[in-house]
């Protein structure tokens, strides 16, 4: 009999798996456990990329959109199946839909141990300028039945956040056995190492996100056109995809009206983020959506860079109001231009906060840190 210990953890796209739970999978492996991955999707390239960590990639279904209840039962019953061949000693699931079925699913399959990580309350619990749309408040009632049918059954319930477990648990009265704030997924901090400030060109700031107005695109855009009435030379660039799929996301045309009208600087999706992150000055994200804690926020931190950011939940994680960066109200790009005029203003603050930015990512967001504390609450 195979007296190794085994665990699985559930996730979505193989991608996030390889990215974002690489260096836990790697002090796992280390620890003796047998590691299986459990992915929606079956792209070979990333599913070599999991295997090469020591991990046994396992591909399930996963409707990540939509309510079908027909499909999310089957899938359910099918994930329960791969999990019972298994027999693991833990599941670790992350992400909504996976933390729910599959947590349904190893207490079908008797799992001794069930771990629930939420990071972030996402899209359904993101409010509006106008408040919450008709679809998410239906998204919402939805997700809030099926986890008060999961969540009382995980030992542990993870969040990164402390506002996450209030506005979920608290808020819609989900009793859970325990929950644990991460304070964050971390990052590999040698990805992203510091990097000095050159004060003397002009201010550049920069936006990094989808462009999609929940992330606070608009009101960038809105905040570098009061500051350019002011001080036209500072420099407003922004990295992040386009997704005109989604509701209020913005258009190629709009960008490229912005990028013609010198407002914006825009050179796409880029591979060398970390080199971006040190040639700006100022890192912003304006964000009102819903997520953990921001990781490009994290990354801007780890290079030394100031933070300008939205004082709410995940966001004002990672800023000291007045130390390393601002926070300001939601929705606001008043504000926020105000914030930016500062630090064209004072700009021996942007070296200073910048390192104190620096301090708080090595103390906070350092992924061997993170790892740690979470093997801790994993029990191994």
């Amino acid at each position: 009999m195979n007296s190794k210990r085994i665990i699985i953890i559930i996730g979505t796209v193989a991608s996030s798996l390889y990215t974002f739970r690489k260096d836990l999978i790697l002090s796992l492996v280390a620890k003796g456990f047998t590691v299986h991955a459990f992915t929606s999707e079956s792209d070979e390239t990333e599913l070599t990329k999991i295997a090469q960590l020591g991990a046994i990639p396992t591909y399930y279904e996963l409707s990540r959109g939509g309510l079908n209840p027909y499909e999310d039962l089957s899938n359910t019953i099918s994930l329960y199946q791969k999990i019972k061949k298994v027999q693991p000693d833990i599941v670790l699931s992350y992400f909504i839909k996976p933390v729910i079925y599959g947590t349904l699913a190893a207490t079908l399959a008797k799992v001794p141990k069930k771990i629930a990580m939420i990071e972030g309350l996402g899209f359904a619990f993101t409010e509006q300028p106008e408040g919450y749309s008709r679809k998410a408040k239906l998204i919402q009632q939805v997700q809030v039945a099926l986890f008060k049918l999961a969540l009382p059954l995980a030992d542990k319930v993870i969040f990164l956040n402390p506002d996450d477990p209030i506005d979920l648990l608290k808020s819609h009265h989900i009793g859970v056995k325990k929950i644990e704030v991460l304070g964050g997924i971390g990052l590999s901090l040698k990805d992203y190492p510091y990097q000095p400030i050159s004060l003397e060109s002009q201010t550049r700031f920069l936006f990094i996100a989808r462009l999609i107005r929940e992330k606070g695109i608009f009101d960038f855009v809105e905040a570098a056109k009061l500051v350019k009435k002011i001080y036209p030379n500072a420099i407003f660039t922004v990295l992040g995809g386009i997704d005109e799929h989604a509701h209020g996301a913005m258009t190629k045309f709009q960008l490229d009206e912005l990028v013609q009208s010198n407002i914006i600087e825009y050179p796409g999706q880029v591979n060398n983020v970390s080199e971006w992150i040190a040639n700006s000055h100022v890192f912003v994200l304006p964000s009102y959506y819903r997520e953990g804690v921001p990781r490009s926020t994290q990354e801007a931190m780890a290079v030394g860079r100031a933070v300008i950011t939205t004082d709410v939940p995940g966001c004002r994680e990672t800023v000291v109001d007045g130390v390393n960066g601002f926070l300001v109200p939601k929705w606001n790009p008043q504000a926020l231009a105000e914030k930016m005029i500062y630090f064209i203003e004072n700009p021996e603050q942007i070296q200073v906060m910048g390192e104190q930015s620096y301090k708080i990512a090595q103390e906070k967001f350092d992924a061997r840190k993170v790892n740690e504390r979470l093997l801790k609450i994993l029990g191994v």
